[in-house]
């Protein structure tokens, strides 16, 4: 899942951003309005974590701008105040979600998930193949029945090609959805990636490799 963090306030931003990293997501901040909507111009994110009172460029019209796109993009709005009327008002500008300050780090990795699900069509809870079981919401995987020590970046490969239900996954796709801005894209990170999982998956082989076009399971 790609995410786009948007909060001025830069040590919860970062707070924010290390969480989702740990699981597994992949997470670009941005702190004023302006350059989140620069950045949405050219990634097209699962989610953007919309902080509404922004200086400048507020928080509403970041909002009002992503849903004329017409885009799958989902926003969770984040606010001081939490207020039936302003979670309303919130939800009125096209919001997806909306969730008052402070939270709890656990809320917010779930309603993230739940509202990036609506951009996708709808995966099993548990995704499986063969004797290879991954379960996203407690972040396990096992093969025949023994569970795999994965980073976090193995897990979100791993996710991405089972719930691509056989499709060809290019590594570039796989870098886009999956690394962050940070990623560089003449690296050889998602072969290297790709290899560490195959060797932590064991025998037989379940990622293929497709000749000039991707990866699949």
């Amino acid at each position: 899942m790609r995410v786009l963090v948007v909060e001025d306030q830069r040590q919860l931003a970062d707070s924010v951003a290390r969480v989702l990293r740990r699981e597994g997501m992949a997470v670009d901040v941005a702190y004023d309005g302006a350059a989140a909507l620069e950045r949405t111009d050219v990634v097209e994110y699962d989610v953007v974590v919309l902080d509404r009172d922004l200086p400048g460029v507020h928080g509403d019209d970041v909002c009002r701008a992503l849903v004329a796109r017409e885009a799958p993009t989902r926003v969770l709005m984040l606010t001081a105040s939490g207020t039936v009327a302003q979670r309303v008002e919130g939800l009125g500008l096209g919001a997806d979600d909306y969730l008052p300050k402070p939270f709890a780090y656990a809320e917010l990795v779930a309603r993230i998930r739940a509202v990036g699900r609506r951009t996708r069509p709808a995966a099993p809870p548990v995704l499986t193949h063969g004797d290879l079981r991954l379960d996203p919401a407690q972040r396990v995987a096992t093969r025949a029945g023994a569970r795999l020590p994965l980073s976090p970046k193995e897990f979100a490969v791993l996710e991405y090609l089972l719930a691509g239900r056989g499709r060809v996954v290019s590594a570039e796709e796989l870098l886009d959805r999956v690394w962050d801005e940070a990623a560089d894209p003449f690296t050889t990170t998602v072969k290297a990636t790709i290899n560490r999982l195959r060797a932590k998956l064991g025998d037989p082989p379940l990622i293929e490799t497709v000749a000039r076009a991707g990866y699949r399971i």
